[in-house]
């Protein structure tokens, strides 16, 4: 009897002892998914999110999404700028186009922190943009002749359209060898910035961004190139939003021709996709 008592009272201590590792357990895994999105955006997030685990794909097969090329490249993307236009290129206007590719680029990564620090384990405080190279028909149409970046002239994709080397673009080598880029691994480009003489709206994925030649540099002063940057938001894996909009929300930049800027709701979906992504960083 006493022999019974006491193995009950070892067994009911054993698991007293367990549920608190388990709440402790419990407690880590909740810290280390921090997702606190405001109350009025939780319905409307999960709808977006479960719209797209149904109509993506690949979504988590797919390996170049903005986030695989920032992780690669232990904190930076590297750019090519596509110029498919006959317009003169001073060096002015060549680091007018760096500044703002790099400022626009940057709201994005910028919705990733919160007061400084990473969101939700981001490592990254910043993530700089290099601009690697400048891809145009005619060599003559750049008007500088430093070598501060690779000018390639005469790559053409199928199309037509100038490119940088193949060689060179993470699009064609998504296992990281860039064996034959001239300039090396340091030269590789991640995205383009695909500027087309006449083009109308934009289009963006894994790739890069494809807007107006005339557009871009007519917006270079503008606080917000917002085609652009919805084009961005393609390349980070958001959705558009041409046949429905979440419960709540009219107006945000994914949801073309409703916002001109990042807006909350949009900051919310970018860190929704981290999220589902992170793990397999190890984060």
């Amino acid at each position: 009897m006493y022999r019974r008592l006491a193995r009950l009272l070892t067994v009911l201590a054993v698991l007293a002892a367990l549920v608190p590792a388990a709440g402790a357990a419990a407690s880590r895994a909740e810290a280390a998914d921090d997702w606190n999105p405001p109350a009025a955006l939780v319905q409307p997030l999960g709808e977006v999110w479960n719209h797209v685990e149904s109509t993506y794909p690949d979504l988590y097969g797919f390996r170049n999404y903005g986030w695989d090329q920032i992780m690669a490249n232990k904190g930076s993307v590297n750019y090519c700028v596509r110029w498919e236009s006959d317009a003169p290129v001073s060096a002015a206007l060549r680091d007018r186009i760096h500044a703002a590719l790099k400022k626009q680029f940057g709201k994005w990564t910028a919705a990733m922190l919160d007061n400084g620090t990473g969101h939700n384990a981001w490592p990254y405080t910043s993530v700089p943009v290099n601009i690697v190279g400048w891809a145009v028909e005619n060599r003559a149409t750049l008007q500088w002749t430093d070598d501060s970046v690779a000018v390639y002239t005469g790559v053409l994709d199928g199309a037509g359209a100038p490119q940088c080397a193949p060689d060179c673009g993470r699009f064609f080598h998504q296992n990281g060898d860039y064996s034959k880029c001239p300039g090396g691994a340091a030269r590789h480009y991640d995205q383009s910035l695909w500027l087309t003489k006449g083009f109308q709206g934009g289009a963006g994925g894994d790739w890069g961004q494809r807007v107006g030649q005339e557009y871009f540099t007519g917006a270079l002063g503008q606080e917000d190139i917002h085609i652009y940057l919805h084009e961005v938001g393609h390349t980070f894996g958001l959705d558009d939003f041409y046949d429905w909009t979440p419960t709540g929300q009219c107006c945000f930049l994914m949801n073309a021709g409703s916002a001109t800027r990042i807006t909350e709701f949009d900051t919310w979906m970018l860190r929704d996709f981290w999220r589902h992504l992170k793990s397999r960083y190890g984060y």
